[in-house]
């Protein structure tokens, strides 16, 4: 969830890959290993958010354009972008390219990356919430927008995704109480299957804190190129190995 890789992307096609078929229960499932993902990040910026107002106004400020993006489009994502897998293919690449794009400024001084969260205003916050509500489609990664959004707006590569991770806070519990609401009964009778809704949601946490720890000090003193070359990798190996994408 944490990484600007898209985890939707690879829900999907990690689906596909072991051959499991789309159940209700499989989209609760997918539901509940997010919220894991919500509690590492409390974990990690909860505190700080509680403590700094203005940070969890501008917070709250970024989240309003996704919800209302996500809200009027979540039909047409679901029947249209996750059911179309070159669609989802097409973004993977097109956002590693803007990856490399970005990068290349910043090499070049182009584009200087100088402010911190604190120098953030409310139009910012804004503008950052409507690029984030481009991670509707699978495959562009909100972590990966919120990121390259903020850099083109000269934030820190490790401040952008400090906001990407405390963003995901209202974003992903929006989504999940959701896709909750919509999938209630699914939930209602998951008692069989409470085992693998609890390893699901313990691992998701564990990873995430791990991860959002371990990618602040890799930005430090990295790009994103990486991520970008990991896109193209990738899209090559699923077109080479899953058949029937469309």
């Amino acid at each position: 969830e944490f990484l600007p890789v898209s985890s939707t992307f690879h829900l999907i096609f990690a689906s596909k890959v072991l051959g499991l078929k789309a159940t209700e229960f499989q989209t609760m499932y997918e539901v509940v290993i997010q919220s894991g993902a919500i509690l590492a990040a409390l974990a990690l910026y909860g505190k700080e958010l509680w403590n700094d107002k203005k940070l969890s106004m501008k917070v709250l400020v970024a989240f309003i354009p996704t919800a209302i993006i996500g809200l009027l489009l979540h039909k047409v994502i679901k029947t249209v972008f996750f059911e179309n897998s070159m669609y989802m293919l097409s973004a993977f690449v097109s956002v590693g390219i803007i990856f490399i794009i970005v990068e290349s400024l910043i090499k070049k001084k182009k584009l200087v990356l100088k402010d911190d969260l604190g120098d953030m205003t409310y139009k910012q916050a804004l503008i950052i919430g409507v690029v984030q509500a481009m991670a509707v489609i699978p495959g562009v990664s909100r972590a990966g927008a919120v990121m390259v959004g903020m850099m083109g707006m000269k934030f820190k590569r490790e401040e952008s995704a400090r906001f990407s991770f405390m963003l995901a806070i209202p974003t992903i519990l929006a989504a999940s109480a959701l896709d909750v609401l919509k999938g209630r009964e699914t939930l209602m009778h998951s008692g069989s299957n409470v085992v693998l809704l609890l390893v699901g949601f313990v691992v998701s946490a564990i990873v995430a804190y791990i991860v959002m720890k371990w990618f602040i000090k890799f930005l430090q003193t990295n790009t994103l190129i990486p991520f970008a070359i990991y896109r193209f990798v990738l899209v090559i190996i699923i077109l080479l190995t899953i058949k029937n994408l469309v």
